[in-house]
């Protein structure tokens, strides 16, 4: 088994890996907004800005979790934006964001409670379940889309 250590060092690998797909998140959902204020979808990037402040506010979560361990917040790697041509291309892709995030979230609140981290595992499991919403909205904006095309 890991010592302390080892196991607070992946805890903070964990935080720094989600860190940084919050703020690629915040990224992409900026970005789609752009593009569907240019397509003059006024409404949808709207909620596309709402999505971004929900993933900052992830970040801002892991970032205070890092202060509180003694790590100092760094997200190594922004993940580049995926977008498209067309809202449905810009859906699927954040749908694919969001599904990212819900399995990464399972495996850190799973090896939270592997270690008996009950603040970990409270904190990832709750961004999991947050993350699983979104992939769920996502999915479902997207039915209703293709069942208006039909």
């Amino acid at each position: 088994m890991q010592n302390r250590v080892e196991r607070g060092a992946r805890v903070l690998g964990y935080l720094g890996r989600a860190l940084s797909h919050e703020l690629s998140a915040v990224q992409q959902y900026l970005t789609h907004a752009g593009l569907a204020e240019l397509w003059g979808m006024e409404e949808v990037a709207g909620l596309f800005r709402q999505e971004a402040q929900e993933e900052q506010g992830h970040a801002e979560r892991l970032m205070a979790h890092m202060l509180r361990l003694g790590g100092m917040p760094n997200a190594s790697q922004l993940t580049p934006v995926q977008a498209g041509s067309s809202l449905v291309e810009l859906l699927e892709a954040d749908r694919r964001l969001e599904q990212r995030a819900v399995d990464f979230y399972r495996e850190a609140a799973s090896y939270c409670a592997l270690i008996n981290d009950p603040d970990g595992r409270l904190l990832f499991g709750s961004l999991h379940d947050e993350e699983l919403e979104h992939a769920r909205e996502l999915e479902a904006w997207l039915e209703r889309i293709r069942r208006e095309v039909r």
